[in-house]
This record gives C-alpha cells, structure tokens and sequence, in this order.
C-alpha cells in the first residue's frame, strides 16, 4: 500500500498486463503481477501510531519542545519551582492540540471508511456479486449503474447502448460539468449481458498508473475461436475513479488501477503547507525571547557567582552547605545553577500562545461562513474556509492575480456575431441577418439559408462534443413541432462556447438534434441529415483546436475543424481568409470571444491514407502522443476557411467597483488569461482593470529571445521618460516564456512599474509561474489568487492565498482553495474587512502575549537582587500555573474573536483603510520593542512600586505582623494580573456584554480563587505556604492603596501616549474612527437590546450578524434602551441615502 500520497508507486516494468476476469494463463509458469487493493487512505494516522506520531510532530514546535527541556530538568535536579508549573501547561497545550488533530483525522477516516464501505457489484463464477469497493481487484469486472460513481479505474467493456457508449461528468476531478462520451471496443460493445461477459476471453496491457488525468495508452487482445484481434485503448476508453455515470442505464467495465493508484488518488497533490506572515514573525519574537531569556539566565548565574566571592555571603549561618556541595565540581554547580535560573524564568517564552492562536483561528474562520454579505441568495452559497491558519493574510494582499472567464465574467455565452465567407452576420428574431440589412419578414416565414451559411452552420453542429438529454433524442416528431418552432433541447457541452454556438445554429434552422450509433443527426430547416461519424480528432491545448471526420449523406468524407484564429487562419489556403481576420478582431474588440470554422474534402485515396495512419498512431504503444499530432497536423492541412463565430461573455456584478477598490487600497491586479490578445483587452477595459488614460504597452507575438529583450529594454525606458502617467503592460504567453527564460530581472522591473498587468494566452502552468516569480521577487510581497476552473488551480497553490470562486466549471477550484465565494464582488468584504479585523486581532494577540510574559518574569528576575540570587520564586507555584491558563487567557481571546476598532462599512467603503496595516505594519519591528519595552517598565513599576511603598513598612498588615516573602509577591502578582487585564481592556474599542464578562470577570475569578486557595487548608497540598496569605493582604488598606496606586501609575502613561499620537500623528483608520464617532448614528445590536416582540434568541442572532458586519439601524431604531454604559460600545458610519438621519440607541 504506497500512502505516500501524491507520487507514483514504485514498478517493476513500464507496463502492466491485466487478465480479464483473472483468467490467468494455464500453461508456462505465469507470475501474477502484484496491484494495490482497493482501499483509499487519507487519514493521517491509525490508532497504535497516532500518539507517537502526534507528540513528534507537536514537539517539533520551537515552544513545546523548549517547554519539555524546561520539564525534564525540573524533574533531575533541584530547581526552585515544581515540575508541575511547567507539566501542567505543556499537558494542557499538548492535549487540546491532540484532541483537535485527533478529531479531524477521526473525520477522515469515517469518511474513508464510508468510501471503502460502499457496496458495489462484481461478475464472478457467472453472476453478480454483491461485495464492498475495497474488495474489488485488478481485472474484475464491475457494475456500475446511472448516477453512481466509479468505484475504480475502468476500461469500459459494454453499456446498455449498441454502440457501447456512455456518458459520464468528471466534476470531482477536473471541475468539468459537461458530459463527457466513452467508448468501449465493438468486439465487447456487445457483451451487454453477465452471462456473455463471463466467457470472455481477454488481455489489458496498458501503461503503469500515472497521475495525469486525461493520458492512458492501451491495448486490449480479445481471443475469438482461433483468432487474436488487438484494439487500442485511450482515454476515451478509460472511465476514472470519482467520475459519475450519467445519461447511461448501466456499463460494465474491468479494474484496471485501484485504491491508491487510481488516477484520482495520484492527483492528490499534497499541497505545500502555508505559512503566513504572522506565524513568520511569532517565531522571530519567540527566538529574541530565547536570547532575552538565557541572557537572563547567564548574568544571574555569574552574579550570583560574583556575590558568593565573599566568604560572608558564600555559606551564611542560615544557609550552610552539605558535605558533598562543598566537594561538588565547580563547573558541575554553575550548569546545574545555569539551568535552575533557566528554569526560573522559563515563563518568559509564552507557551499557551500556540494553542490560543490556534482557537482563534479556528473559531475566528466560522464568522466568515456566517457573514450574510458573502451569501449569494441564487445559488445559495456561503462563503467557505478551506484553510484557517491564513485569516490574517488576506490583511496583508499587495498583488491579486485573477482569471478572467469565469471570474471576472459570468461564465455564460451569449452568441452574438458571426462572419461567413466575409459578410458579418448577426441574429435577429432567430434569423441571420447581414449586416447593416434589416429583416421585416413575419416570424413565421422561414428565412432560407445560402449554401455558404448552411454548410457554416452544418460545421457548427457537427464539430463538437456537445451531448443532448437522453430523453429528449426520442419522440415522434422529433425536436420540430407543427409550427415549425424549434423544441428546447437540453444540451450538454464540454464549454459553454460550444453549448452556446449549437443552441444558435438551432435557432437559426440547423438543429443538431443527437448522435445514434456511430452517427451524428442534423436538421437542416426541418429536413433531418445524418453523417457518418468516422474518427474525432480531440482538442488539445497545444493545437488549439479540434476536428471531426464525417462522411455525409451523399457519401462524401468531409472534415470540419473549430479553433482559435491562430491555429486555423495559417491553415486556411482559401476562402475569405483577410476579411475574416478582420472581422475577428474586430468581435475581439468588442470583448467578444472568437473562434474561426473551416473544413476539407478528401478523395478515396485521402481518406484511405488518413484513416491507415491514424490507426497505426491509436494502437501505438510507445510515443503514442507524438505520433498522433504529426497526424492530426497532417490531416489539418489545405483548409478552406467559412468564417468565424463571436460569443459574449457577460462581466460579473460590481467587477469594476471592486477592481478600483483593489486599487485605492494599494493592492496591483493582474489578470491572467488564456483568450486572445484583443479579447483579454477589451474585457480588462470595460472591467476597468485598463483605465481609457492609462498608456497601454504591449510585449506579444515575439519569436525570438533577442527580440524581447529589445522590446522589453524600451518599454523600460518608455516607463522611465513618462512617468508621470499610469502604464499597463499586455504579454502573451510566447512572449512570457521567452521573458522569464533569460530576461527575468529586466520583465520584473517592468512589471512592478505598471500599474495593470494582463498576460493572455496563458497555459495553466505558467499563470503558477508568474505567481512563484513576483512571490519569490526580493520585496516577496503577499499574493493572492482567484480562479475558478481546473485551469486555476496551480495558480491558486502558488500563491500565499489561494481564492475559489463557486462557478459553472465544478469545484476544482474551490476544493483546492484556501478559502472559496460565490462572486469576484465578495473579494473586497474578504480583504477589507475581514482580513484588515484578523490581522489586528492577531497582531495585538500576539504582540500582548509577550507584553505579559515580560510582566509576569521579569519581576522574578528583579527580585534575585534580593534574595542573593538563590532562586528563591517571587510567586507561588499555582500563580505560575494558571497566570496563563486562567487568569488573562480569556479576554484576549475574546478580543482576538470579537474585536472591531473600526465600523466593517467604514473599512469597506474606505479601501485606503487597507494600507495601514499592509506590510505586516503592526507586527514589525518598532511595535514589538514598544510592547517588549512597555511589559519592562510596567514590571519595574510593579516591583519597584511594590517595593517602595510597603517594603519597609513592618507594620503594614492589620494584626500588626510583618511583611513576608509570600505576602510581597502576592502584592506583585495581584498588582500584575489586574494591570495586564486592564491592558487589554484599553487596547479593546468593540464592547460587547462577552468583552466585558470576561475582562472584569477575569479579575473577579483570581480574587475569588486566591481566597479559596489561601483561606483553606487543602490536605492533597504538600505545602501550603500561602495559607491566610491573601487575606491578611486584603485586609490592609495600605495594600488596596498600593494596588490602585501602581495600577494607575502604569496605565496614566499609556493612555497619556495613546491620546498625544491620536491628536498629533492620527492615521488614516484613526481619523476614520474620529469620523464615525462624529456622524451621530449610532449603529449596534447587543444581546442585552432586543425590541418588543423579539426574543432573546433573536437578539443572538442579530448580535452574530453585527459581528460580521450585518447591520440594521432601522431595527436598532425600535430598541428604547440607552447602551452608552457597560453593555456596548458607541458606534456609527457615514450616512447612506436610504438610511434615517438619526438612530436613539
């Protein structure tokens, strides 16, 4: 079994040979060759490895293996903390990791065994068996009936179809929801029965598992009585894994890969695992902490050294040493002291700062999903998270690079113009009407057809691989009714050009109204003709085009070719070759998209030649692809030219809004495409992806690379000389690829000064390329990429954020996206709102972690200086365990899930917003050494201040009993935890009833617990030293003197700070806020308001719509209750038309 996802298993041959039904040879010594099974494994791990696996890989994380370090030293030698202050913490993380891992593996193998589980059924020992999908082998034959899914990798053998075909969707797969046709071999087409399948005697050899999709080079050895016939396998023999049966009452068809080697398992591509920028920076601050930490350590250790100098201080009265410290190593006592200070301060690296960013990421990512303003009412769908670990780094996009079809488009073609034989023609009424010539016929009259329009359109009908319905091929009078009116036949196509071109053809007069057997149906102005369906030569992206072979009516063999004007004009010898090539940029001009038609007779002799030669290359084993192009150009040659067709693609809703906004908020977008030149830049005009004022320069159709890089050298200088104005850069993908060959640099520097870039004609892996070159450029800006097909999905591997957009071309996309929607629209909610309330969140969540791990420690280090630095603890044990775990873990969480610092209209309506936080501003550089330096001074506060005030006073406590050690410390601590809330509280601008429960609640919970622990006796504790501690410290007034006192005195500072740079140096999101305060309404629904008539569960509803940005001032108008206090925040925006000039909140 290879579990090794992604890559090929490793064989023996370059081939495999598959007995039908495993009838192996009887004579000779045959050694069966050994296949996977059937099973599908995507769990990560299994019940016995699951927590060694699970522990290796938590322990790789810098934190939680330093933590264990810290833990194994606590238990070998004396440290002056409890194993337990570190245990219990790492257990804790370890744990809630564990369970989240394990629950999400748990889910993949229910899902695995769901798949494996499925019944399906097998012909064995002359029936049919019922047996489950893991169970099935290579070489059996399976049944698969309508609307299932292939169980396996199937060569088909017959269908319940003469001709044994079938119709299948690959939309699992490759994102494609057309149908697709397959075709068995004529000698098994007839095989339609078990009976008659059993007594088959066959022989597969076909090429080892690959995990390309649309290769498989095979041939299949049927023995009849005393012959052998040979016939070729393709892939339009080949039925996959995961695709659906469809159109087809039930096939028959053999195992020929399984499990892990089927063609879907190979393309699970294990995509690289994505880190963002913030993860990047935790871990640089996680290693300045490690320094921080061990410099620590070293100077204690050395001045406790230095201290110990004099005999006094080295063995006091009180303290002396044991026979064997004294006869210790010297060396030996300064590691073991090293590591005890090591120990000491380890609370300084932020253990639980993992797991609370990864709850906040995880619960953080469902407000996305609930947002009503990414739900798209008529196709009911949400917005979905794929990945969470990247929230934060949609607030940090500088480069969008998008699709066009489909993206920025609909997706659904509208034919529009046509030309044939150089006259423009357009559909007027169901009518072709010439250009310029209006049509006043009745509409019941039937506009007769030209020769030249008629064979057009015959080309159109019968050069494509567009399925119809398989109810609607049958009936009496066909697909004309009395009226001559044509019937809606459903149609199904490989693209939506084709479905939308065969749907104007039949509205028009030329009905393609189905295939039957090996034959294609045509009804020419209500008359029917059938063609011969002799060979179909495919499309393929490197022809650009495709072809059939029939033979019509009259007997004569005709070819019909479809394609880009590139492929098919320079093939043409005749017809109107100039005209056409006009008229199709002019259709591209006008956004439209164009292919051009064209066919060829063959004589006897011809057709003889080509169809000798085309076999000869279909049955090819070796080189089977080459062989078959050299022929396909072969016989797409001497072309006489009918014209060419122009289909629209209409622009998505507010596609030109948001594009703008991507651009006032500093982010560049560049549109990757694989249509025409002319095309892509009519589309990126009309989208305003290219302002009418902006100097459009252009790098096509170049063929060599000193060309380029002559090219490339003056657009250089071109953008230098104007450089006042806006550029946008066009390459296509010839150019491209000789750009990046050998003139990367200089295409970059271009590249970077335009402010649009479209690069057309762009194959799948070089849209990957271009991101892979701007992300890995020296600036390495953060991309994101948008895509909805198959096409898109390298793109959207590549980038830093890859994007899915729920379109017409399956879920390709979406499944291998980071995050997926429903419109291009919805990409500026994305990235403006929630992406900009993520990244603050983050940022301030991690930047506060540190702040209060240096509050928490550095107390303790102060406090050697006076203990002689005998590693004497300042807090208790307990106090060091749950400082993290319980006292100020929750209200940073809850900011890091609910924070809003400004209104999601206001950051949606001002993009500008974006750049304040663009180029990780927040988690530089200047804003860690602010927190770092603030948590130093507010822990020299707490001490010193600590210290000052009640160090000396002997007296202090009520009874009249000195200040102690625990007592001193407790003061620090209490002084610690309410000073580090009410941080927090600061920093919070989004009140909510939950900010402030668990903010003063926090506070509440530590005195109430410090009570209960301290005013108990609790026998389980070894020792208690802070017995009655607690409230003989509350029982001072000099101690609630000194607590609001050095409170005060480290917040007054901060505050001071925050109002000079709000007033002096205000940014742009702070002059928002002051704008939105100012424009008096007042816009918030809590769960503590709720109207007449409304329940409280109602009020939860529209309190989580709010959060995400959903907000109703009419509704909050009917709310009398005044919310300035405790249960919210005030907050407002700017006044819309339809809104009420003032909200009573």
């Amino acid at each position: 079994m290879y579990e090794l996802v992604g890559f090929d298993p490793p064989h023996q041959s370059d081939t495999r040979t598959i007995y039908i039904a495993n009838r192996f040879p009887q004579h000779g010594h045959y050694v069966p060759q050994k296949f996977a099974d059937n099973r599908i494994i995507s769990s990560k791990y299994t019940v016995w490895n699951f927590i060694p696996k699970n522990l290796f890989e938590q322990f790789r994380r810098v934190a939680n293996f330093y933590f264990l370090i810290i833990f194994l030293v606590q238990l070998m030698i004396d440290t002056p903390t409890s194993p337990i202050t570190s245990g219990l913490p790492l257990f804790f993380v370890i744990t809630v990791t564990a369970i989240k891992q394990g629950y999400e593996d748990w889910l993949r193998h229910k899902a695995d065994n769901e798949v494996n589980g499925a019944p399906v059924y097998v012909v064995r020992s002359g029936g049919l068996v019922k047996t489950r999908s893991k169970n099935i082998r290579v070489g059996d034959i399976v049944r698969v009936a309508k609307d299932e899914t292939f169980p396996v990798d199937l060569v088909l053998l017959s269908s319940d179809r003469v001709d044994g075909s079938c119709h299948v969707t690959t939309a699992s797969l490759d994102g494609e929801t057309n149908l697709k046709t397959h075709v068995a071999v004529p000698e098994t087409a007839v095989l339609q029965s078990v009976a008659n399948l059993d007594k088959l005697v066959a022989v597969i050899e076909c090429q080892q598992p690959e995990a390309d999709l649309y290769r498989f080079v095979g041939r299949i050895t049927i023995s009849q009585q005393t012959e052998e016939i040979v016939r070729p396998l393709g892939p339009e023999s080949l039925l996959l894994r995961g695709a659906r049966l469809k159109n087809t009452k039930e096939i028959f068809g053999v195992a020929v890969y399984t499990g892990m080697e089927t063609k879907m398992a190979l393309n699970y591509k294990s995509k690289s695992q994505k880190r963002s920028a913030v993860e990047k920076s935790m871990n640089s601050f996680l290693i300045i902490y490690l320094i921080i930490l061990l410099f620590e350590a070293i100077l204690s250790t050395i001045l406790k050294y230095a201290w110990q100098a004099e005999e006094k201080w080295d063995e006091p009265w009180y303290n002396e040493k044991t026979e064997h410290e004294r006869n210790s190593s010297k060396i030996l006592r300064f590691i073991s002291d090293f590591l005890a200070f090591l120990v000491l301060y380890n609370f300084i690296i932020p253990i639980s700062l993992y797991v609370t960013v990864e709850m906040q990421k995880f619960l953080g990512s469902f407000f996305i999903g609930w947002d009503l303003d990414l739900y798209h009412e008529e196709t009911n769908q949400r917005a979905q998270v794929n990945t969470s670990d990247l929230n934060e780094e949609l607030g940090q996009v500088e480069y969008v690079f998008t699709d066009k079809t489909g993206t920025l488009t609909e997706n659904e073609m509208q034919f529009r113009e046509c030309s044939i034989n150089g006259i423009k023609y357009q559909e007027v009424n169901g009518k072709l009407t010439p250009e310029g010539f209006s049509e006043d016929s009745p509409d019941g009259n039937r506009h007769s057809l030209m020769k030249e329009e008629e064979l057009f359109l015959k080309a159109v009908c019968l050069c494509h691989t567009v399925q119809i319905n398989a109810d609607q091929t049958d009936g009496a009078d066909g697909p004309w009714h009395a009226s001559g009116i044509a019937s809606p036949l459903e149609y199904y196509a490989s693209s939506p050009d084709e479905k939308a071109l065969v749907e104007a053809a039949s509205r028009v007069g030329v009905v393609f109204t189905g295939t039957s057997e090996d034959s294609m149906e045509v009804k020419s102005l209500g008359k029917p003709e059938r063609y011969k369906l002799l060979h179909v030569l495919e499309f393929d992206p490197n022809r650009r085009r495709m072809s059939v072979i029939v033979e019509s009516p009259s007997g004569e063999k005709l070819l019909f070719t479809k394609g880009a004007e590139s492929s098919i004009l320079p093939r043409s010898k005749s017809g109107e070759v100039d005209k056409t090539r006009i008229h199709v940029d002019e259709f591209a001009l006008k956004g439209l998209r164009t292919l051009c038609v064209a066919y060829r007779r063959f004589t006897s002799e011809e057709y003889q030649e080509i169809s000798k030669r085309l076999h000869e290359a279909r049955t090819a084993l070796q080189q089977r692809e080459e062989r078959l192009a050299d022929v396909f150009n072969f016989i797409e040659r001497d072309l006489e030219l009918l014209g060419a067709t122009g289909v629209e693609d209409k622009l998505q809703e507010k596609v030109q809004e948001t594009i703008e906004a991507l651009r006032l908020a500093g982010i560049k977008v560049w549109v990757l495409t694989g249509d025409k030149h002319e095309t892509a830049v009519s589309v990126s005009l009309s989208c305003g992806h290219f302002h009418r004022t902006m100097n459009i320069l252009e790098l096509v159709q170049h063929k060599s690379d000193s060309t380029c890089a002559e090219q490339l050298r003056q657009l250089a200088k071109r953008i230098k000389e104007d450089h006042v104005i806006q550029h946008g850069l066009v390459v296509d993908g010839t150019s491209l690829s000789l750009a990046l060959r050998e003139h990367e640099k200089l295409f970059m520097e271009v590249c970077k000064n335009c402010s649009a870039v479209l690069c057309c004609r762009m194959a799948p892996l070089q849209k990957a390329k271009v991101v892979r070159l701007l992300k890995t450029s020296p600036e390495k800006p953060i991309t994101l990429a948008i895509g909805d097909g198959a096409n898109d999905v390298s793109m959207i591997q590549e980038a830093h954020v890859g994007i899915g957009i729920m379109g017409k071309e399956g879920r390709q996309a979406v499944r291998n996206s980071d995050y997926a929607i429903a419109r291009f629209k919805f990409l500026s909610k994305l990235l403006f709102v929630h992406g900009h309330f993520y990244y603050i969140r983050i940022a301030t969540l991690v930047q506060y972690f540190f702040y209060k791990n240096v509050c928490f420690i550095t107390p303790q280090f102060l406090y050697q200086f006076f203990c002689l630095f005998s590693q004497q603890t300042l807090y208790d044990s307990v106090y060091l365990t749950l400082y993290n775990i319980c006292f100020t873990s929750l209200p940073v969480l809850i900011y890091s899930l609910f924070e809003q610092h400004v209104h999601p209209h206001v950051l949606q309506s001002k993009p500008v917003l974006y750049r304040d936080i663009s180029k990780n501003a927040h988690l530089g550089f200047k804003p860690f050494l602010y927190w770092t330096i603030l948590g130093f001074f507010h822990a020299f506060v707490f001490f010193y201040g600590s210290y000052l005030l009640m160090g000396e006073d002997t007296s202090l406590l009520g009874n009249g009993q000195m200040f102690g050690n625990w007592t001193f410390g407790t003061l620090v601590f209490t002084v610690m935890v309410i000073t580090v809330t009410m941080k927090m509280a600061l920093e919070t601008h989004f009140w909510t009833w939950i900010n402030h429960f668990v903010t003063w609640g926090s506070i509440v919970f530590y005195f109430i617990f410090s009570l209960f622990y301290g005013g108990i006796i609790w026998p389980f504790l070894h020792t208690q030293d802070m017995y009655f501690v607690f409230v003989q410290l509350l029982s001072s007034g000099s101690a609630w003197f000194a607590i609001i006192l050095i409170v005060v005195a480290c917040l007054f500072l901060d505050v001071v700070k925050k109002v000079l740079y709000r007033h002096l140096q205000p940014t742009s999101t702070e002059k928002a806020q002051l704008t939105e305060a100012g424009s008096g309404i007042n816009c918030l629904d809590s769960m503590c308001c709720f109207s007449d008539g409304e329940t409280a569960c109602t009020s939860v509803r529209r309190m989580l719509e709010r959060l995400m940005g959903r907000c109703s001032p009419t509704r909050v108008n009917r709310c009398g209750i005044s919310l300035n206090s405790l249960c919210c925040r005030r907050f407002s925006y700017k006044l819309e038309p339809d809104e009420p000039a003032a909200i009573d909140v």
